[in-house]
């Protein structure tokens, strides 16, 4: 909706730096060249003022989602309609549909609607788009910063195109501080401004990829210097350390970015990159991860990645599971991470993973054959009468407590699961095995 007057300098103020700064054309949009850069599909379309079809734009913070849902509209000249899932339900939905078709009845053109966080809108609420989406009423554009395939519904996926947004790099955050810092509609609103590059270098890599952290930390540094009689006001890199403070170290519990965090522990345990592993669980650690999920983990992780190969493995992991447990953060953060040391560098073997899979294949593909005989217990008369346990050798009768007696069922006599490797003590494991099976068959039926 056009404004029947432009905004004047007291409105900008009142608007915060980060908004102020977002670019009214293509031209001036940083980042993500993959999908609006020049020559791109989207870019020829919206450079020929064609309507795109629905899209979900999946991001981090901070990546432009925002900006170029709105540059796309201005680009077709469509009315927008920003609507966020936080705060808005299904009786908002009815009503922004409502005006779209009085607006397509007026204009005969669609309304882009802008949904941002849609991941936040349950199954039924998503729905509520679908039929107009399908009769052309609306284009939807949704924004989110989790998995569109675990957080959007199929048919509404269906239906839309997914664009992936790529965290800003740090040369793309810096002219976004130095146009803030140029542009009328920046920091020179409230005053005369400067920071060196060391210092917008600085300011750069700390935002770690999100423009409105570094925009809002620079208009927090310059509401500090405003009262200040000097001209020009100089932003030093110690006044942006503390509009910074500390940055939370984010994860999504249940979310992508907490499944990322675990898969990158366990493949970097698992190829043994010890220093990649500590950096993986701090990740976790200093962002609250549960620390018994982590443990659990671990575990699991003694008996697929290691197993035998090193039986210590396991106890090292129950031992950090309990420490966890028992004293909790911060202090189980070194029980959790001289756990994650020991399994990155003990040695690795997925036979009991592999063995323990083959064997419960079987189980599932084959009939549940009855238990032998000779190896039932016999604790009744009857059950002695009729053949259970006839015919068992106790190993202990035996030299080196060997019986060499079949205990599978007759169908899968001679089945083999279990296939150790020459790594740490499955070694020897593997030499009794060997020696096991080599008695076995030379044994007398």
């Amino acid at each position: 909706m056009n404004l029947p007057f432009p905004p004047s300098d007291r409105d900008k103020r009142r608007r915060p730096l980060a908004d102020r700064m977002r670019p009214s054309v293509l031209d001036d949009f940083v980042g993500q060249d993959h999908i609006v850069g020049p020559g791109t599909l989207l870019r020829r379309a919206l450079e020929r003022g064609d309507l795109p079809q629905s899209m979900i734009l999946w991001g981090p913070p901070g990546c432009g989602k925002t900006t170029l849902a709105r540059l796309i509209a201005a680009s077709v000249h469509s009315r927008f309609m920003p609507f966020s899932a936080v705060t808005s339900g299904i009786a908002e939905v009815k009503r922004v549909v409502a005006d779209a078709k009085k607006l397509r009845a007026v204009e005969d053109r669609p309304l882009l609607l802008f949904v941002d966080e849609i991941h936040r809108f349950n199954k039924a609420q998503q729905d509520a788009f679908l039929p107009h989406i399908e009769d052309g009423t609306i284009v939807f554009i949704g924004a989110t910063t989790e998995n569109p395939s675990f957080e959007v519904i199929g048919p509404l996926l269906s239906r839309s195109r997914v664009f992936v947004l790529n965290e800003l790099e740090s040369v793309h955050v810096a002219a976004i501080i130095r146009r803030a810092l140029s542009s009328e509609d920046g920091l020179a609103l409230t005053g005369k401004f400067e920071v060196d590059d060391e210092t917008i270098a600085f300011l750069s890599e700390q935002a770690q990829g999100d423009a409105r952290v570094a925009l809002n930390a620079l208009e927090y540094a310059a509401s500090v210097l405003a009262g200040t009689p000097d001209s020009p006001k100089v932003i030093t890199r110690a006044l942006l350390e503390d509009a910074l403070q500390r940055r939370m170290v984010t994860t999504d519990k249940g979310g992508e970015t907490h499944f990322n965090l675990i898969s990158a522990l366990h493949k970097s345990l698992r190829g043994g990159d010890v220093d990649a592993s500590l950096y993986w669980l701090a990740r976790m650690c200093e962002a609250g991860e549960d620390p018994l999920y982590i443990a659990r983990r671990l575990v699991r992780f003694a008996s697929e990645d290691v197993g035998v190969a090193d039986p210590q493995a396991l106890v090292q992991a129950v031992a950090a599971r309990d420490a966890a447990d028992f004293i909790g953060y911060p202090e189980c953060k070194l029980a959790l991470a001289q756990c994650v040391v020991y399994l990155a560098l003990a040695p690795k073997s997925n036979a009991l993973y592999t063995a323990y899979g083959q064997a419960a294949g079987t189980v599932h593909e084959t009939p549940p054959y009855p238990v032998p005989l000779v190896i039932r217990n016999a604790p009744t008369p009857l059950m002695k009468d009729l053949g259970y346990g006839k015919g068992y050798r106790y190993p202990h009768d035996y030299a080196d407590a060997f019986a060499g007696q079949e205990y599978l069922p007759e169908a899968l006599a001679g089945k083999r699961f279990y296939h150790p490797k020459d790594a740490g003590f499955e070694r020897e494991l593997k030499r009794r095995l060997e020696e096991f099976l080599a008695r076995k068959s030379s044994r007398p039926k």
